[in-house]
């Protein structure tokens, strides 16, 4: 157990600059897409770059996940909670799987 001042590890944290780096990358995209829209250009430009954003948040949510697994879910099974973390995890595969 982590005390309140300490900041929990997680799957993530040793990939966390390249992590941000990415997010921020992502959000100029979607910047890039505000502006195609005040601009007036075409239709399928403008999905095309939503296509691109979304492989692109794909990317990062596949890389939590595998980090999740790695580190979160094999702590949990060595603590005996295996099943409780592997159901949140399946939810939360669930959520990202039915999007659209």
């Amino acid at each position: 157990m982590t005390s309140p001042t300490q900041t929990p590890t997680r799957g993530y944290s040793a990939d966390k600059d390249q992590l941000q780096k990415r997010l921020r990358r992502i959000e100029g995209q979607v910047r890039g897409i505000q502006g195609m829209v005040e601009q007036d250009r075409y239709c399928i430009d403008v999905l095309t770059q939503i296509s691109a954003i979304q492989a692109a948040l794909d990317k990062v949510a596949l890389g939590l996940l595998d980090d999740h697994v790695g580190h979160c879910v094999q702590t949990a099974a060595a603590e005996g909670r295996g099943e409780e973390m592997t159901a949140e995890m399946m939810a939360a595969v669930g959520r990202l799987m039915r999007r659209g």
